[in-house]
């Protein structure tokens, strides 16, 4: 070689580094300035805006980002199109996790399954599994882009483990959702896999979208009307709970993330509190009404007990007889299930079970103790409640509670009745409960069984109305719960003024017991 050819050959690998950081440039661009100034159009965040919203500020460190389509011309570079996801590692309060999503300005955040030899999602989804970091995906877009048949054939649809990453995932770390846009097929499918999943006011959901429904069924539907917020948030109870911006979606992910260890091999998170824990409230003391029928504010009550007031809640729109609330109690992460006398009475509904079971499944898979706050009349009754399955969804209810690992502690502010007032209690574990003065249990409310098992001598005396009346004064009689407390059938009587102080001592103990379980030492004591 040449002296001449010699200069003109690089000495080092400056070109390629330029044609690299061309490449990163032309990612960064997405869509094009047009599409995602379309996206803004609609009041969306790009998902690199989302990212760098959520995360804590310059910790987005991206993975796959030269992952797309080059174009050439005479084997030389001249353009790149990014695939339409984006993900990496980041911080989040100081944590690591795992965070990514669809790129809706990109073929509108679809999949080309054709040109891609490992999808970008499910890399990220096992690199959360393998780190044993929480994962947070942000969904918007269609699972697969039906012009993408590159191959000249058709896949069959199990060639492909889209969804196993996030289920195995799932198993060892929290997942975390959000749907901010049109939401459709795998990507729809893939929202539904999650621990927690939050909507915008933009997003929808659907395994099939409006044209499709259209060229099936033959029905015109908006996508809000086939599967927006009203839907899924407060009817179907597919997603959890409603944002009223993106910015909201981004404080509830933190929220939740907040009350979850990192994985399943972890203690929850313990935090330091100023709020003392044997804190009494005056209010607890008259705050259920001595009409046996009359509603009051469980929430008031949750208010009252936890830490400085502050709590969060899973699924509020829907099955709303049962409140399921993450919470902090002298410092300890606590799930809470509380019923709602200012709904259905709190009755059990199949909604209402479905909800409780699958947050009992929750605290138990990430080892937080549970406390049921109790006052539920039984299953509901009734027409729809047996063409719904009521008695189906609260024996699961009940189901997942027996079995559930951790400790569960269970306070009876008033009622407590048959079979959903056994879904109140693990009675497979310990089964330690106390109620307030104000409690009322038994296997029948009186007013249903009165009804019932005497209605024979009702309809026959002169005045029925009085002699159901003097039947059940007559047998309220033994519904005083210190009876209950003489016979051992309740652990305590307490002062309600003192439950926040009881349930403390509960969360002590059961800290004490997942130190052991999991082999970490406990943080119980370490209290500032």
């Amino acid at each position: 070689m040449s002296n001449e050819e010699t200069n003109k050959t690089p000495q080092d690998w400056q070109p390629e580094v330029d044609e690299l950081n061309e490449r990163k440039r032309l990612a960064l661009k997405m869509g094009g300035e047009e599409r995602v100034n379309r996206h803004h159009e609609f009041g969306k965040l790009t998902i690199r805006e989302r990212i760098n919203e959520l995360v804590d500020p310059g910790s987005f460190h991206e993975i796959g980002g030269l992952a797309g389509y080059g174009e050439y011309q005479d084997g030389k570079f001249i353009d790149f199109k990014p695939l339409p996801y984006v993900g990496g590692l980041a911080m989040i309060d100081g944590r690591r996790v795992v965070v990514g999503g669809n790129d809706f300005t990109v073929s509108g955040g679809a999949a080309d399954i054709s040109t891609q030899e490992r999808f970008k999602s499910l890399f990220l989804a096992d690199m959360a599994r393998e780190y044993r970091i929480p994962l947070i995906t942000f969904h918007e877009g269609a699972g697969a882009n039906v012009a993408a048949e590159g191959d000249g054939y058709g896949h069959l649809p199990s060639s492909f483990d889209v969804f196993g990453p996030d289920i195995r995932a799932g198993q060892e770390v929290p997942v975390m959702y959000t749907v901010s846009g049109a939401t459709a097929g795998g990507v729809a499918a893939s929202a539904m896999l999650g621990h927690f999943t939050v909507m915008t006011p933009q997003g929808s959901l659907f395994a099939a979208g409006p044209p499709l429904v259209k060229r099936a069924l033959g029905q015109d539907v908006t996508k809000e009307e086939l599967g927006g917020p009203e839907i899924h948030i407060a009817k179907s109870g597919a997603i959890d709970n409603r944002a009223k911006d993106e910015s909201d979606s981004f404080w509830q992910i933190k929220k939740f993330l907040s009350y979850m260890p990192n994985n399943v091999y972890q203690q929850p998170p313990v935090l330091p509190t100023n709020d003392p824990v044997d804190r009494e409230e005056p209010e607890l003391l008259s705050i259920i009404p001595r009409e046996r029928t009359k509603a009051y504010d469980m929430r008031r009550v949750i208010e009252l007990i936890v830490d400085d007031g502050d709590y969060f809640e899973i699924k509020p729109e829907f099955g709303a007889s049962i409140h399921t609330i993450f919470a902090r109690i002298g410092g300890y992460t606590v799930g809470i299930v509380a019923n709602n006398p200012n709904d259905i009475a709190g009755a059990m509904s199949a909604d209402s079970a479905d909800k409780q079971g699958h947050f009992v499944e929750l605290c138990d898979h990430f080892h937080i103790p549970i406390v049921f706050l109790a006052d539920v009349p039984g299953f509901m009754i009734g027409p729809r409640a047996e063409s719904t399955g009521t008695l189906r969804h609260g024996m699961r209810a009940y189901w997942a509670t027996y079995l559930a690992t951790v400790p569960v502690f269970t306070v009876i502010t008033r009622k407590n009745f048959g079979m959903a007032g056994q879904a109140t209690a693990n009675v497979g574990g310990i089964n330690y409960r106390v109620g307030w003065p104000s409690g009322d249990w038994g296997s029948i409310p009186i007013e249903g069984g009165v009804a019932a098992a005497y209605r024979r001598e009702i309809e026959s005396a002169p005045d029925p109305d009085q002699r159901r009346a003097e039947i059940e004064a007559h047998l309220l009689q033994f519904r005083n719960p210190f009876r209950t407390a003489e016979a051992f059938g309740i652990e305590d009587i307490i002062d309600p003024r003192q439950t926040r102080s009881y349930i403390h001592r509960f969360l002590e103990l059961a800290y004490e017991t997942l130190s052991t379980q999991l082999g970490v030492k406990s943080k119980a004591g370490v209290r500032p």
